[in-house]
């Protein structure tokens, strides 16, 4: 079955820098675009970042343009999410997501706290 497991997350003080793993198992990796996702406090959740299955297209919402890197490796089957310059606004569950053959899939999410 298809598990995805976040790691990565923690406390930072603002203009920090974390980086997110998320490693992939019981699918085929290589042939799914792979996502990230966050949800704060009170709000829906977002998607940041998406990168396709070769890894060579990626998308980011506008908020972290320029600060937020996604990347995979596909030989670990694993994606990343690189954070700099981080923001409190930044604060939330940081989730892994792959849509496949009709279904969304979600790991437990990494909380990423952005605070002095």
């Amino acid at each position: 079955q298809v598990q995805l497991v976040e790691s990565g997350g923690g406390l930072v003080q603002p203009g920090g820098s974390l980086r997110l793993s998320c490693a992939a198992s019981g699918f085929t990796f290589n042939n799914y675009g792979m996502s990230w996702y966050r949800q704060a406090p009170g709000k829906q959740r977002e998607r940041v970042a998406l990168v396709s299955g070769g890894g060579t297209s990626k998308t980011y919402a506008d908020s972290v343009k320029g600060r937020f890197t996604i990347s995979r490796d596909n030989a670990k089957n694993t994606v990343y999410l690189q954070m700099n310059s981080l923001k409190p606004e930044d604060t939330a569950v940081y989730y892994c997501n792959v849509w496949r053959q009709g279904m969304d899939y979600w790991g437990k999410g990494t909380l990423v706290t952005v605070s002095s």
